[in-house]
């Protein structure tokens, strides 16, 4: 071999070595992993969930790229419980993670997700990711709850459960945070959490990245900026029209952070979820859960089923709306099999990946059944089915697919069906344990969520 023949192999040789690294490399870079929770927000209160008064194209965007599930449900009406199970993909009641705690100041002692339980981060760790939250956390005010003590490498947000929007420095016993420390926080909360969510992914590009991305939006207190209200003047309910600015905000807040991953080149290595933590609270925010009876803190549609959004460009099919009842808790184990992990049967999860049904390689629904107890109130899906307690009189039974909006009560007509469904809903609560703190009490006695109209949590 001659040395220009020579060189030309061993050019070759070296482009070809090249690509099989730069292959293998991209083969083992798992997929960063987008998880966005918004605050009490309504069913409809989505441009492709029917809103017309607010546009929402940013947020609307992940459903045109990706899935929207028109049945999707998280596990409790308000906002801790449901943020315990999303952690864990079990439904909180099998740990007595039952009720909200009330302000930090008069939390009950015991208040926390339990040391016991596995988060999500806890999951994505081990398989090589870097893990950041930035919002609204809701799980424990002592130190052990704290995020950074739960899987999460970063945080800065809030521990309770709201939180002023304007003053960093409103509630001394709830601060914002950086880590475990108090800042003063000048810029809106919502478009903050947004910015540090974009630090966090600009410093991490080179690894698999979690960022957990819990909005305080559009929950209550209702405090707008004002360029996003001038925005709005044509709404004459002052309240809706705070709302609107509210809710505005938080959609350009999303689309900065998508237009980042964009810009990175990530978009089609990144799995981004979207969801509320339970129903809207209607007559608190002017929030719409339409067609859906009920509001937040209420086992009926209105307070439990959500806008759920899932997008994964090249690995899920765009512009998918799938109907089959899907609940938070899949949240857990579909962003872990996308990372290529595997969760234990021990670790007994209640959730289910996601992936295979969206794909097409599995078939049926991912659930049987899903159930709801939060307090004295009851709720089992399944099928087209749903019976219900509000905790006001009997069992209300609906066939969803034909009464979405609940107004045909049929559980004197179908006794047979009643009876199926209350025996599934015994078995079901038999798994579960007593609640670990009761829920809040209100000034002037009565407990939030106790009634069919509360405002909610």
């Amino acid at each position: 071999m001659n040395r220009r023949d020579f060189l030309q192999t061993a050019v070759a040789g070296s482009f070809f070595a090249s690509q099989i690294a730069r292959r293998a490399h991209g083969a083992q870079r798992r997929p960063n992993i987008v998880l966005i929770v918004a605050d009490d927000l309504g069913y409809a209160d989505l441009g492709v969930q029917g809103c017309r008064d607010i546009p929402s194209p940013n947020i609307d965007s992940i459903a045109s790229n990706g899935v929207r599930f028109t049945s999707g449900y998280v596990s409790c009406p308000v906002c801790s419980p449901t943020r315990a199970g999303l952690a864990t993909g079990r439904y909180q009641q099998r740990f007595g993670h039952e009720f909200n705690p009330g302000p930090a100041q008069n939390s009950d002692p015991n208040f926390g997700l339990p040391l016991t339980e596995t988060t999500i981060a806890n999951r994505l760790k081990p398989l090589g990711y870097v893990t950041g939250a930035f919002g609204k956390w809701h799980l424990g005010y002592r130190p052990e709850y704290h995020p950074m003590k739960r899987g999460f490498d970063e945080f800065f947000g809030f521990l309770g459960g709201a939180h002023s929007y304007i003053d960093a420095l409103a509630d001394k016993s709830n601060p914002i945070m950086r880590g475990t420390q108090p800042v003063d926080e000048k810029e809106y909360t919502t478009v903050a959490f947004a910015r540090e969510a974009m630090s966090f992914i600009d410093r991490h590009q080179r690894e698999p990245f979690f960022v957990y991305l819990p909005f305080n939006a559009v929950h209550a207190p209702l405090q707008g900026l004002e360029q996003y209200l001038s925005r709005y003047s044509a709404i004459q309910d002052s309240t809706r029209r705070t709302y609107a600015a509210m809710h505005t905000a938080m959609d350009d807040a999303v689309g900065r952070v998508l237009k980042m991953i964009r810009d990175a080149k990530a978009e089609d290595n990144t799995l981004i979820i979207f969801i509320s933590d339970n129903g809207g609270p209607t007559l608190v925010t002017s929030s719409r859960n339409d067609p859906l009876r009920g509001y937040k803190g209420q086992v009926l549609e209105g307070g439990i089923r959500v806008p759920f959004l899932m997008q994964w460009k090249g690995h899920l099919p765009a512009g998918k709306v799938y109907d089959a009842p899907v609940i938070s808790l899949d949240i857990h184990p579909t962003a872990v099999a996308a990372a290529g992990g595997s969760i234990p049967a021990s670790a007994n999860l209640d959730g289910v990946n996601l992936l295979p049904y969206l794909r097409g390689s599995a078939k049926g629904r991912p659930h049987d059944q899903l159930c709801w107890r939060f307090g004295e109130q009851w709720a089992i899906r399944k099928g087209d089915w749903k019976l219900l307690s509000t905790g006001g009189g009997g069992p209300e039974l609906y066939n969803l697919a034909e009464d979405i909006g609940e107004k045909s009560n049929l559980s004197a007509s179908q006794p047979a069906k009643l009876k199926e469904l209350q025996a599934d809903y015994t078995a079901w609560n038999r798994q579960n344990v007593p609640p670990k703190w009761d829920r809040p009490v209100r000034a002037g006695g009565g407990k939030k969520g106790a009634g069919r109209k509360k405002k909610g949590n």
